[in-house]
C-alpha cells in the first residue's frame, strides 16, 4: 500500500496538464454514424402518426383490467361479510351478492333492501347470537374523541339517518374506533329498541352486601394555604391509631433536623419529598379512619392557588367537606379576602354538589382560645356559606387546635376554652355527617381519574362510580373514544370485591383496550345505555368575580369531573334571575360580576357528559379562566 507525500508535492506541475482542457470541449469516447445521425435530427421524412398506428397494444393494459375487477371482488367480499355479520345465515350468498351490486356496493342500502324483501330475517336475527356488541336505538354508533366532522349516523332499527353538524362517526355495521386502529363489532337489533334494565336486582344486591358494615363517607379536606389542614388530619389520624409510633418517633426525628419540627403531623399525608421540602400539599392525600358509625375516606386537597385544578379533581370524589382556616389575627383575613383560597374552595365544593360542611377553625390556641375571635370568624362564614348556597342546618362549626391536638378525639383540657365551649369535638362531627344517596338504580357511569400499568402490566383505572353498579366480566364501553372493554378484576382500598356500587372508587383492571386509547376524564358506561358525547351544550351559570365582564367567544377552560378542556362562550342566551329564575334579559351583550345566565359553550372537541335533570353527577361544570374560577354551571341541554 503506497503512501502518498502530499507535503512534496507541486501542485503547478500538477495543474498544467489541465490548461489547455479548462474552458474547451472534450470529445466523447463514442461516435455517431451519419445514418444514425440522419434519423435522429432529420424528422421531415418520418410520419409518427403511422408509426404509432402500426404499433400493437401495450400488454400492461390487460393487468390494469386485471387488477380493477381483483379490487372489485375484494370490495364485493368486504360488503358481503358486513351483512352476513348482520344477517347472519338467514340469507343465501347470491341474494347478498345480488343486492350488493345492484345497489353499487352501498352497503347500507343493500342491507335495507334485504330485510324489506324478507321481514322474517330480523325475527331469527333476534334469535341467532351473533358474538358482538350492541348499543341502544337512536344513540351514535362508532365514534372517536378527536375526530371532528360535519355528519353523525344514528341508528333506529335497521333504518340509518344521517344528522348534520356533529363529529364524524362510522355507520357501517362494522365500526371502527380511529383511535384502536381495528374494527369494534357493532350489532344493530330490534332487541336495542328495548328500555335498559339492570342485569340483577341491584338494591337487593346493595342490602345484602353492605348491610353488616358502616357507612362509607368520603369526605375532603379544604382551606387556604397553610390553614393547617395535613397537620391537622395527621394528628386526628395519629390520635386515631391509624400511624404506628415508630413511624411518628422517625417523622419527628427528621422534621427537627430540617428545622421543621411542627412539620411532622402533616407528613402523614404529605409523603413525597418535594411535599415536605416546600412545606405545601401539591396532590391529593387519601388516607382512611373509622368512627363510630362510619368509615371515612379522607381526601387532603392542597391549598395554593397553583393546585386548584388537583383540588378540583379531589372535590369531585367527595361527599362531604371539611374547610379549615386559621384562627391566626391577618390570617384568616388573608384566606378570606379576594384572591384568597377559602372563599374559592368553598364555592367549588359547593357548585360541584357537596351539600353538607364542617368548619374547623384551627389555631385558636395562639389567639388564647378567645370566644371573640371564634364568633367572628364564624358570623363572617355565616353570611359568606348561605351566598354561596349552603343551608344553615348543614354547616357547623368547631374550635381546634391541630398541632396540640386539642378538641379533635377527646374533649378539650384546656380552661379556657372549656369554659364557653361544650361542644361536640372534630371526630363527633364528622360521625355526624350524613351520608348521601347512592343511585345505585340507574344505569352505570363511571369517572376515570387515574391510568396505570397494573401487576401483568395489564391496564388498570381507577376513578369514582358515579351512578349504577360495576361487576367483574362486565363489558363496558369507554366514552368519547368508544372502546369496548372487559372488566377483570375489581380492588376497593386493595381489597377484591365482586361487585362496586354507586359512590365506591375503586381500582378496575381492564382488557380488550390499549391504554393509549384512554385518557383521564373518560367516562365508563353500560354498553346498552351509553353516556352521551357532544361537543356543544347549554349551561345554566353563576358568575363569580371576573376581571373583564364575559362576552361571546370568551375564552375558558372547562372542568368536567377529572377533565380538563379548552372551550369558549359560544353564545349568551339570556340573564336570569338568581333567586327565580326568570329571564330578565335575552341576548346580553356581556355577563358581570354575580350574575346568572343561560350560555351556550363549544368545547374544543366532543367530550362525554349528561344533563344535570337525569344525571346531577355528571351535569356540573366549573369554568376557570387565568388560575381563578370565575363561574359553576349546570348542563340543562346538549345540542351535539
Amino acid at each position: 500500500m503506497s503512501t502518498h507525500n502530499i507535503r512534496s508535492m507541486d501542485f503547478e506541475e500538477e495543474c498544467d496538464a489541465f490548461d489547455d482542457v479548462y474552458g474547451h470541449s472534450v470529445e466523447d469516447d463514442y461516435s455517431m454514424s451519419p445514418s444514425q445521425a440522419a434519423f435522429m435530427y432529420n424528422r421531415n421524412n418520418i410520419q409518427i402518426g403511422s408509426y404509432l398506428n402500426s404499433q400493437k397494444d401495450i400488454e400492461e393494459e390487460d393487468e390494469e383490467i386485471e387488477s380493477n375487477e381483483e379490487l372489485k371482488k375484494a370490495k364485493l367480499e368486504s360488503c358481503v361479510e358486513q351483512i352476513r355479520g348482520t344477517l347472519g345465515t338467514t340469507m343465501t350468498r347470491q341474494q347478498i351478492v345480488d343486492a350488493v351490486v345492484g345497489f353499487d356496493y352501498n352497503v347500507e342500502r343493500a342491507l335495507n333492501s334485504l330485510l324489506n324483501e324478507n321481514p322474517k330475517t330480523q325475527e331469527s336475527n333476534r334469535s341467532s347470537k351473533v358474538q358482538t356488541e350492541d348499543l341502544p336505538s337512536s344513540k351514535v354508533v362508532g365514534g372517536s374523541s378527536g375526530a371532528q366532522g360535519k355528519t353523525r349516523t344514528v341508528t333506529k332499527g335497521f333504518d340509518v339517518v344521517v344528522q348534520k353538524d356533529v363529529s364524524r362517526l362510522s355507520s357501517t355495521p362494522d365500526s371502527q374506533s380511529p383511535a384502536s386502529g381495528r374494527g369494534t363489532p357493532v350489532n344493530v337489533d330490534e332487541e336495542l329498541n328495548k328500555k335498559w334494565e339492570p342485569k340483577i336486582d341491584v338494591l337487593a344486591q346493595y342490602k345484602k352486601d353492605r348491610s353488616d358494615s358502616k357507612q362509607h363517607l368520603y369526605m375532603i379536606v379544604i382551606g387556604h394555604v397553610d390553614a393547617g389542614k395535613s397537620t391537622l388530619m395527621g394528628h386526628l389520624l395519629c390520635s386515631l391509631g391509624q400511624v404506628h409510633q415508630k413511624v411518628m418517633h422517625k417523622y419527628e426525628q427528621e422534621s427537627r433536623k430540617l428545622g421543621k419540627q411542627s412539620f411532622m403531623y402533616a407528613w402523614v399525608l404529605d409523603e413525597t419529598g418535594e411535599e415536605r421540602n416546600r412545606g405545601i400539599t401539591m396532590d391529593v392525600g387519601r388516607s382512611q379512619f373509622e368512627t363510630q358509625n362510619k368509615l371515612v375516606t379522607l381526601l387532603d386537597a392542597p391549598g395554593h392557588k397553583d393546585f386548584i385544578p388537583n383540588m378540583i379533581s379531589g372535590a369531585g370524589q367527595a361527599d362531604v367537606a371539611l374547610l379549615v382556616v386559621d384562627a391566626t389575627r391577618g390570617e384568616f383575613e388573608t384566606g378570606f379576602d379576594f384572591g384568597g383560597q377559602t372563599r374559592e374552595h368553598a364555592l367549588l365544593v359547593r357548585s360541584l354538589g357537596v351539600s353538607q360542611l364542617a368548619v374547623a377553625i384551627n389555631k385558636l390556641d395562639t389567639v388564647s382560645w378567645s370566644k371573640e375571635r371564634f364568633d367572628d370568624i364564624k358570623d363572617k362564614l355565616k353570611v359568606f356559606l348561605k351566598q354561596a348556597g349552603f343551608r344553615e342546618a348543614d354547616v357547623t362549626f368547631v374550635p381546634c387546635s391541630g398541632l396540640s391536638g386539642q378538641n379533635l378525639v377527646k374533649k378539650s383540657t384546656e380552661n379556657e376554652l372549656i369554659s364557653w365551649y361544650n361542644g361536640s369535638t372534630l371526630l363527633e362531627v364528622i360521625d355526624n355527617f350524613r351520608p348521601p344517596e347512592r343511585p345505585i338504580s340507574k344505569p352505570l357511569r363511571f369517572s376515570i381519574n387515574d391510568i396505570f400499568k397494573g401487576v401483568g402490566s395489564r391496564l388498570c383505572v381507577s376513578g369514582r362510580v358515579e351512578t349504577g353498579c360495576l361487576s367483574a366480566g362486565d363489558r363496558v364501553l369507554l366514552c368519547p373514544s368508544r372502546e369496548i372493554a372487559t372488566v377483570k378484576s375489581i380492588t376497593l382500598e386493595d381489597v377484591p370485591y365482586p361487585v362496586v356500587y354507586a359512590g365506591d372508587q375503586p381500582t378496575v383492571t381492564l382488557s380488550g383496550v390499549e391504554m393509549e386509547n384512554v385518557s383521564v376524564g373518560y367516562i365508563m358506561c353500560d354498553i346498552q345505555s351509553p353516556v352521551q358525547v357532544a361537543s356543544k351544550f347549554q349551561c345554566r351559570i353563576v358568575v363569580f368575580n371576573v376581571k373583564v365582564p364575559i362576552t361571546k367567544g370568551y375564552p375558558i377552560v372547562l372542568h368536567h369531573q377529572s377533565l380538563m378542556e379548552p372551550a369558549s362562550f359560544s353564545k349568551l342566551i339570556s340573564q336570569l334571575n338568581k333567586s327565580t329564575g326568570e329571564v330578565v334579559k335575552k341576548r346580553p351583550r356581556f355577563l358581570s360580576n354575580n350574575t346568572s345566565a343561560m350560555v351556550e359553550i363549544q368545547v374544543s372537541r366532543p367530550i362525554a357528559l349528561e344533563m344535570y335533570s337525569e344525571y346531577k353527577e355528571l351535569g356540573r361544570v366549573t369554568l376557570r379562566v387565568g388560575g381563578l374560577t370565575i363561574a359553576a354551571g349546570l348542563i340543562t341541554k346538549i345540542i351535539l
